[in-house]
């Protein structure tokens, strides 16, 4: 239902149920002022620089496997050399400091974490048809040039962090907004379960832009935060929210197709789309849903035992072969009076929900907000990560067997090993704390590193011909050369026995 432009003055809008499509003059700020739209078309890429990457982005980390390589070919020779180049986002805080904004404050452990959710960019970069798109906490979205790093567009339709990683299917590149606050009415309606995240604390949903200059095409409102990023499908844009309702909208014109109330919060858990199915977990309670993507119809849910309430609601499922990957963090019975937590993975058929094999990555301390890994499936093998015990694994798709085991170095304060790894030429890398990490993807042993600075969260490296793309809690979005970070030998192994 479209809303009333702001130049009728006077005129009483009629409150109505659900979510509401909206037209760009009603975004606060658009028109003017430091929070206005700019575009800079002289920055567009060239045609011939278009070639090599993919022509859409349909789900957050690029698709339901998690795995952001691409090595189309006709590539330019400055995509298959590489490219460096760093952009400061709005509030980019430099890459030479060590410790967080707030550290004096918060301490380290905290001050990292706050970072990421209220800072700098939360999730990756999407690469399409040569331009980097990044949703920032900064409350702006970002389209760069691809070969140089020159800004295209920026723009902040509201005054709310943009969480996600933005998607791109034809002409129209899709924002997320929604944060991890609560206000104080959602807090007193937390213990009678009918809470909502992000309700109240601003203007929350899905806001469709045009991908070449960034203007505003239409908004779809949400009670609930939309922190996690959509899925598209068939012309359908499939969404996650903060007050437990899940929705279908039509993805060219905002417009609800069904609705699903599952209960509990999304966190950040994506939803990924594979054979029909909408695949997406929530936390309070914890459960992975199975959805039609038809109709909404629950086809069958799933829960981890011992896992935190926020444990699955944090991670996002990777789907590929009939088989879909999630895990949570799971408390430990202790007797000693200090939390003891494990992460737990577990492989589902993607039709039925029938638990196929289960795995406890170790033992470890409380990660900050209970957080997990994110699983990515390259062929018939699972790479994961825990910020628990701070080690990558590499399983077997069908039947969980452990191929190898890498313990981070230098973890620091908040755990490392969150985001997905990324597959490309039998090399694995893996974007955590300050580093970026290349391993052999069979062994998982470390062919080169590369300190770049900031933090990444649950930031994966999209690896595009011979150049990684990426961005972090410090608020800057970076390309870097294959080639730079193969260069930088390990000083020593990090296989474990």
């Amino acid at each position: 239902m479209p809303d009333i432009s702001p130049r009728l003055a006077g005129v009483a809008i009629a409150l109505v149920a659900g979510p509401l499509v909206a037209a760009a003059a009603l975004v606060p700020g658009s028109q003017h002022g430091p929070y206005a739209r700019i575009f800079y078309p002289a920055n567009l890429p060239r045609p011939a620089d278009e070639a090599g990457f993919p022509r859409d982005w349909t789900h957050a980390y690029g698709n339901a496997r998690h795995d952001s390589t691409y090595s189309i070919s006709p590539a330019p020779a400055w995509l298959k050399r590489g490219v460096t180049w760093r952009y400061a986002e709005a509030r980019a805080w430099p890459l030479s400091r060590h410790k967080p904004f707030g550290a004096n404050v918060y301490g380290d452990r905290l001050a990292l974490a706050t970072m990421t959710q209220f800072y700098g960019n939360a999730l990756g970069v999407s690469a399409v048809s040569g331009i980097i798109y990044a949703e920032s906490d900064d409350q702006f979205a970002y389209a760069l040039n691809a070969r140089t790093g020159r800004l295209i567009w920026r723009t902040s339709p509201v005054g709310n962090t943009l969480m996600g990683d933005p998607l791109v299917s034809g002409h129209i590149v899709y924002l997320t907004a929604g944060n991890v606050g609560f206000n104080f009415s959602n807090v007193q309606r937390y213990s009678q379960k009918t809470a909502a995240r992000g309700a109240g604390v601003s203007y929350n949903g899905v806001y469709a832009l045009d991908r070449i200059t960034g203007r505003l095409l239409w908004h779809f409102g949400t009670m609930g935060a939309t922190m996690p990023t959509p899925a598209i499908a068939g012309n359908r844009l499939f969404i996650d929210t903060g007050s437990g309702d899940i929705y279908a909208i039509n993805a060219q014109t905002g417009h609800q197709i069904w609705v699903k109330r599952a209960g509990g919060i999304a966190n950040m858990s994506d939803p990924a789309v594979y054979h029909g199915h909408v695949y997406v977990a929530l936390s309070v309670i914890p459960y992975l849903y199975c959805l039609s993507a038809e109709n909404g119809h629950i086809v069958w849910k799933a829960a981890i035992r011992r896992a935190t309430k926020t444990g699955l609601g944090d991670v996002s499922p990777a789907v590929a072969h009939g088989v879909v990957v999630m895990d949570a963090v799971a408390v430990v019975p202790s007797h000693g009076g200090r939390t003891t937590m494990t992460t737990i993975v577990r492989a589902y058929n993607a039709e039925d929900g029938h638990a196929l094999w289960t795995h406890t990555m170790g033992l470890g301390p409380k990660p900050p907000a209970f957080k997990g890994g994110v699983p990515m499936i390259h062929g018939h093998t699972v790479y994961m990560g825990t910020p628990v015990d701070n080690i990558y694994q590499a399983y077997d798709l069908h039947s969980g067997k452990v191929l190898w085991t890498w313990h981070i170095p230098k973890a620091g304060a908040a755990g490392a090993g969150r985001s997905p790894a990324t597959y490309a030429d039998g090399k694995l890398f893996i974007s955590t704390g300050p580093r970026l990490f290349v391993l052999n993807a069979h062994t998982g042993r470390v062919i080169g590193q590369k300190y770049l600075g900031g933090r990444f969260g649950i930031v994966n490296p999209v690896v595009v011909g011979g150049t990684i793309y990426l961005d972090n809690s410090w608020d800057w979005v970076m390309a870097v050369p294959v080639s730079a970070v193969v260069a930088h030998k390990p000083a020593h192994r990090q296989l474990s026995p």
